[in-house]
């Protein structure tokens, strides 16, 4: 199938090769980068601009004109990233190579015949620095969003760096890959960072707006990125069309997504032309991601991985995960983590507001009640949000699936913590009895074992031990305490002994979970010098305790803790 080059009329242009370069000279030799921005203006305000809080940055600006020689880096910042309005001749200064008639034949700026040297010119798009620990400095066009603009968003409004890409980005397991798929790339953030891991990545978006932007942001970073400006197919391919069509037939190593799973209310009388297409796919209630989650294993090499982000509506009377585990074909392990839930009333709240649907009183009123309609004639009692991993089980491996809500705060980037949890699970299904054993919290009927779908502390299952974690089978294994565990005991004054005793994880996902006494002197005596079912066996011993399933059952525990990280094999 033949990649995307059209020339996009109300998008950035890539015709002028030799404007791009000049561009990302005048830009570097500005300093407008994220460290560059932040110091100039401040790390609060540029701390606020994050927060879509464009004023402490805007006084910063003004004051910094006022004084007698003005640094140029006030120019672009208050050009893309205030919206604000700069003359003909303060462009030139700023941009020597490029100038304003560049940056108006790349259409970063909006079109005027012939401008006068103090006539005010204006962003046609946003051009922001963003920070890759793979690439370095990098700059990102998208379209100017609600602060920087009066008015509804345009429906084919392009979005830029976003705290939902930015949150895909840090959660991405990132193994060395020969293929990637970027789905729905929007601005192409998520082949930025794919591209420092994949031979090759293929982006696609039903919008030829996206991809042009995406096209020119590749071309504008072609040199921190390893690409050749004039032979991009040989890293990248660009993709017009929706969903999975433009890659149908095609496997792959990887493939992330942050899909337009916004949910939103359908209407008879709608055309695409209505549809916010950055976040809404067009189809009615959560069938974006059930669909993605159903089709996605078709995609993926064998043992390929997929991640996303996802809506999932919750029905009343039934567990948030019920319906996502319909959903999975057989052959496919996932992991599903639930981090936030929204009442009706707050998710149609956050995406009125996203769009700025709120400016037109009487359209907010309408759209308002549109949502909570739509939700009530499907029985949705509250809509989850949160991260999905899915893998092709390799090898004929009994597949698992693992759903748990975790609402407190996480450590970024998370991705190479969600990637030891893996490799832990992976290495407990190859001790397992018979070599292959049991998958990490599954027990082959499609069921989480391990019993942590309660938010916030993690404690021991409440029918007892986690029987189907992998561990029973530890005996010759020796364990360590991870490093960023401590221990914690409370009991109350006078007290013998603690009534309670917690292990917290200071990264990663920053579980804590509750020990039983017995469990808590078995993790204290994980120093390699025993074995885990030595342990296990003097630990029995100690307590007097000579019934059949105590070691089994300790070591079933252990297990579980390894899979959560409290205890990793030792090396």
């Amino acid at each position: 199938m033949g990649g995307f080059d059209a020339d996009v009329a109300d998008a950035p242009s890539v015709l002028h090769p030799g404007l791009l370069e000049a561009l990302a000279a005048d830009l570097a030799a500005l300093n407008y980068t994220v460290g560059g921005v932040a110091d100039f203006v401040g790390q609060e305000a540029y701390a606020a601009l994050n927060r879509d809080q464009l004023v402490p940055v805007l006084l910063a600006c003004e004051e910094e004109l006022r004084a007698a020689d003005p640094s140029p880096l006030v120019v672009p910042i208050l050009l893309w990233l205030v919206g604000g309005t700069l003359t003909q001749d303060q462009l030139n200064l700023a941009f020597p190579i490029t100038g304003a008639d560049g940056l108006q034949a790349l259409r970063l700026i909006d079109p005027m015949d012939a401008p006068a040297p103090d006539t005010l010119r204006r962003a046609a798009v946003e051009l922001r620095p963003y920070s890759s620990d793979a690439d370095g400095d990098l700059w990102v066009a998208s379209d100017l969003g609600a602060l920087q603009r009066p008015g509804v968003l345009r429906h084919d409004h392009v979005l830029g760096i976003g705290g939902a890409s930015l949150t895909l980005a840090q959660i991405t397991v990132r193994p060395r890959a020969r293929t990637a798929l970027d789905l729905g790339t929007g601005c192409g953030i998520q082949t930025f960072h794919l591209l420092s891991h994949a031979d090759h990545v293929t982006a696609t978006d039903i919008s030829p707006r996206a991809l042009a932007f995406t096209r020119f942001n590749l071309l504008l970073n072609a040199g921190p990125l390893g690409i050749d400006p004039r032979a991009l197919d040989a890293r990248v391919s660009l993709r017009l069309g929706s969903l999975l069509e433009p890659v149908a037939g095609q496997r792959f190593d990887l493939v992330v997504s942050n899909p337009p799973f916004v949910i939103t209310p359908r209407s008879t009388e709608e055309s695409p032309e209505d549809q916010f297409t950055y976040r809404d796919g067009g189809l009615p209630g959560d069938d974006i991601v059930s669909g993605l989650l159903a089709n996605l294993p078709g995609v993926l090499a064998e043992g390929g991985t997929a991640q996303l982000l996802g809506n999932w509506e919750i029905p009343a009377g039934r567990q948030w995960d019920e319906r996502l585990r319909e959903w999975l074909p057989e052959g496919t392990d996932a992991w599903i983590i639930q981090r936030e839930v929204q009442s009706p009333l707050q998710y149609a709240e956050t995406w009125l507001r996203d769009a700025a649907e709120n400016r037109d009183r009487a359209a907010y009123v309408q759209r308002y009640a549109d949502y909570l309609g739509d939700f009530a004639s499907r029985g949705v009692d509250s809509v989850g949000f949160g991260y999905i991993w899915l893998r092709r089980t390799p090898g004929g491996a009994p597949a698992w699936v693992r759903c748990e809500e975790i609402t407190h705060e996480v450590e970024q980037p998370l991705g190479p913590h969600l990637g030891a949890a893996i490799e832990r699970g992976d290495w407990l299904a190859s001790v397992a009895p018979g070599g292959a054993g049991t998958a990490p919290g599954q027990d082959g009927t499609g069921q989480d074992g391990t019993g942590l779908d309660g938010p916030g502390l993690d404690g021991p299952h409440p029918d007892g031990p986690d029987r189907d974690v992998p561990g029973r089978d530890l005996n010759w294994e020796y364990l360590l305490v991870a490093g960023d565990v401590t221990e914690e005991r409370h009991q109350r004054p006078g007290a013998e002994h603690p009534g309670v005793i917690l292990l917290r994880q200071g990264a990663g996902l920053r579980r804590t979970t509750l020990l039983s006494t017995e469990l808590a002197g078995f993790v204290s005596a994980c120093d390699c010098d025993l074995t885990a079912g030595q342990i296990a066996g003097a630990l029995a011993v100690l307590l007097g305790e000579d019934g059949p399933d105590f070691v089994p059952d300790l070591l079933a525990m252990a297990g579980r803790l390894v899979l959560e990280g409290f205890l990793i094999p030792a090396p």
